[in-house]
């Protein structure tokens, strides 16, 4: 697979997965428990590397998989507490474990690509 259709992949699953969280959210707010904006903020976290995934930074792919980690837990923590939503947070969490693997390979081979990675240490 090429980095091109990698990014490709990833960046469509991003976006897919903020839509899905969006629409979700703000469902939630209208029938929940919870205002509207209340469940708005859950989606402050995906915003943050929305700019570095959009323009292919392979740094804001790797550090982003730990924002996506916190989402992976609410998907989890809803496919085992609730009947209602079962489809829904089978699917995300799908979208994000494809992502939690997509992610960091995508950001390993654009660093490679860039010459970007650690240093060796000289023997010296």
């Amino acid at each position: 697979m090429t980095t091109q259709t990698l990014f490709q992949l990833c960046r469509i699953g991003y976006i897919a997965l903020l839509m899905l969280l969006t629409g979700w959210f703000i469902q939630q707010g209208l029938h929940g428990e919870y205002s509207l904006a209340f469940n708005l903020l859950w989606i402050v976290p995906l915003l943050l590397p929305i700019k570095g995934i959009l323009t292919g930074k392979p740094y804001t792919y790797a550090w982003a998989s730990f924002v996506l980690c916190l989402y992976l837990l609410h998907g989890l923590t809803l496919l085992y507490v609730t009947e209602d939503a079962f489809y829904f947070a089978l699917i995300e969490s799908a979208l994000i474990c494809a992502l939690l693997v997509g992610f960091p390979f995508y950001a390993r081979l654009r660093g490679r690509e860039l010459g970007l990675g650690l240093k060796k240490k000289s023997k010296s």
